[in-house]
């Protein structure tokens, strides 16, 4: 019982929500041609956006 309070917790829920969120940005990126664009993409997906990178993209 010791031994498992002194532990560090596991990273398995974390790891598993970030496998999750990749496999579906991946699902949603196919089509892209630039990894630029897919790279945007996967940013506003995980709702970090770099705002700095958006304003250089120019739509087609």
């Amino acid at each position: 019982m010791h031994r498992s309070m002194a532990a560090p917790p596991p990273n398995g829920p974390t790891g598993g929500a970030f496998n999750n969120l990749i496999h579906r940005i991946k699902r949603v990126g196919f089509g892209f041609r630039r990894f630029r664009n897919y790279r945007v993409r996967a940013l506003l997906y995980a709702g970090r956006p770099n705002w700095d990178l958006l304003a250089t993209i120019t739509p087609r």
